[in-house]
């Protein structure tokens, strides 16, 4: 699109409306645009938690598979989600823009629930009904029906990557940040977003749940289904009002260019001047665009990319990077320590969506005669990470001000190893909670039996799930405002990647130990057994907890040798401009 001319103030520099002209100021975007992006995101969550946080019963119960199976399923189906997120956020960034993306993304995702909630109508997709007991033998899903039970999640998790890696920025779209007013109704924004997200969590982890339980899963993912078209249509609704904004490009090209251009002159000598390297201020329109950033001895293989080769004609981005692409590069590989220090937590995470749900089945779920859906424990999940955000706000900021001398109260580093450390206390709770529910079943003679109900109350689970939550909260915006703020300008987008990336690995992780601990325990004393009752899954809590104790002590190593970037520009004259929030 060729580049606008000056207009008057009513209309918006750098925004277009559905037809492509300049978007007018009151004509466009703003929060009647805004809040039906907000009602499509409260969808997506509704629908994807509506299916993740129930899918473990539904695995073992009505498609019987085992316990370790029902779980890695779980959890590669949240990892996928997650993963793709970067497929969704390069395309948007790159070919198709955020409007386009969020809309075909969520026609996906909408077929996938529809066809998931077809496979719970049709007898023949899934296996005869049994009775879970000592004595039967359930028949596991036939190869077909798993294939369209996986067809069917996989096509969730592929519009549920595209939908929310789009979601939020097409949201702040809406907005023009140059304008003081508009800029603050931006803010709002992130925190309507973020009520938005947890309002959706809450729905799904109570009333659908509640929904699948009794009424069945035809009920509950018909209305997941139904849920995400009416946000579709919602969202497509507003399309003459929405600010449309240009194509930036994916800050993964930048990367994999700066990668290719150094490889490409791997055998050029260094020049005996870092002036002879391309710099910003040589582009056409690099300083508009960019932040310039001091050349850093760290990482030098990749300044050959910034090597002006004599013997190239015509030069690109895959064979010619300025000093700051360089540099941005380098900031990035900078996080990379802190970044792979982070996913065990999400490794934690995954287990509230399925052994902690496959423990709350066999125990006692009653208040008075009302029994609540073992996955329904989730709601104390996300009511910690909503309490914790104002505590933390009004509570421990304000003392660890005065204590550490630091306006923010924690650094974003900081309320990361709070989150770790919760993570290792929730584990260890998990463990003994879970002695405490072995002992109850062989003293009740239930060993045998993993469909009886043991006299032991679902609420001892309550802390596992109650740290899990707080951890969260700390762990989620520390790890948001520390990638938004040490990303460089140029690559804002790359914050979201790199901490969806996190989310995502965390998951496959979890999957992985689950494999290699069935496998290597199935044979003589398993500690995931179908018949959780005869298992040994405080071990595998355990295991978690050492492992989460051993990457602390890591993370705490690199956390100590991370140099702000606010703290390490201005000691080159660098002044950092100011970073907008995000939520995902």
């Amino acid at each position: 699109m060729s580049t606008l001319p000056v207009t008057q103030a009513k209309t918006l520099p750098d925004a277009w409306d559905f037809k492509g002209r300049p978007a007018e100021r009151s004509k466009s975007g703003g929060w009647t645009s805004a809040a039906m992006i907000l009602g499509v995101e409260a969808c997506e969550r509704l629908t994807t938690l509506g299916i993740a946080v129930n899918l473990v019963t539904y695995l073992t119960e009505t498609m019987h598979l085992g316990n370790a199976t029902s779980a890695t399923t779980v959890t590669n189906f949240l990892g996928t989600s997650f993963m793709l997120c970067l497929l969704g956020g390069f395309i948007a960034d790159t070919f198709l823009g955020r409007y386009l993306t969020i809309g075909i993304f969520a026609t996906v995702q909408a077929t996938g629930v529809t066809v998931l909630t077809v496979s719970t109508i049709v007898p023949s997709l899934r296996p005869p009904k049994c009775n879970r007991d000592s004595t039967t033998t359930c028949i596991p899903a036939s190869g077909t029906q798993l294939i369209i039970l996986y067809l069917a999640l996989y096509l969730t998790a592929l519009g549920t990557g595209g939908l929310k890696s789009s979601v939020s920025g097409f949201g702040s779209d809406q907005f023009d940040d140059s304008d003081p007013e508009e800029r603050s109704k931006m803010t709002n924004f992130f925190n309507w977003f973020f009520f938005f997200i947890n309002i959706g969590s809450l729905g799904s982890v109570t009333i659908l749940v509640y929904i699948q339980d009794n009424l069945g899963r035809e009920w509950g993912y018909g209305i997941c289904a139904c849920a995400i078209v009416i946000g579709l249509v919602v969202f497509l609704s507003g399309t003459r009002r929405y600010r449309f904004k240009k194509l930036v490009g994916s800050p993964l090209t930048q990367i994999a260019a700066v990668f290719v251009a150094a490889w490409k002159k791997r055998h050029l000598e260094y020049p005996s001047d870092i002036l002879f390297l391309y710099q910003l201020e040589d582009t056409a329109e690099g300083l508009k665009k960019k932040q310039k950033l001091p050349h850093s001895d760290q990482f030098r293989f990749l300044d050959r990319a910034a090597i002006k080769d004599p013997s190239v004609r015509e030069t690109n981005k895959w064979n010619l990077a300025t000093v700051t692409d360089v540099e941005e590069v380098k900031l990035v590989l900078r996080m990379l320590p802190i970044w792979a220090t982070t996913v065990i937590f999400w490794t934690v995470y995954a287990q509230m969506t399925t052994f902690s749900v496959s423990q709350a089945t066999t125990m006692d779920r009653h208040i008075g005669k009302f029994q609540i859906p073992p996955a329904s424990l989730t709601v104390f999940f996300v009511g910690s990470i909503l309490l914790t955000v104002p505590i933390y706000d009004r509570l421990i900021a304000p003392i660890a001000r005065k204590v550490l001398k630091n306006p923010q109260g924690l650094t974003p580093l900081q309320r990361i190893g709070v989150g770790l450390v919760l993570s290792i206390i929730a584990m260890i709770a998990a463990a003994l909670t879970e002695i405490k529910r072995l002992r109850a079943a062989r003293s009740h003679l239930l060993t045998n039996n993993p469909a009886a109900q043991i006299p032991l109350s679902v609420f001892w689970l309550c802390p596992q799930f109650l740290l899990v939550g707080a951890g969260e909260a700390f762990t989620y915006i520390g790890q948001l405002d520390f990638f938004l703020r040490e990303c460089p300008k140029g690559m804002k987008t790359m914050s979201t990647g790199l901490f969806l990336s996190t989310l995502s690995l965390g998951f496959f992780v979890s999957s992985l130990l689950v494999t290699i601990v069935h496998k290597v325990t199935g044979n003589k004393k398993p500690w995931l057994p179908d018949n959780l009752n005869k298992g040994r899954l405080y071990d595998f809590y355990w295991l978690l907890a050492i492992l989460s104790c051993l990457n602390l002590v890591t993370y705490l190593v690199f956390a100590t040798w991370y140099v702000y970037k606010d703290k390490r520009l201005p000691d080159e004259g660098i002044e950092l401009e100011e970073a907008e929030p995000t939520f995902h």
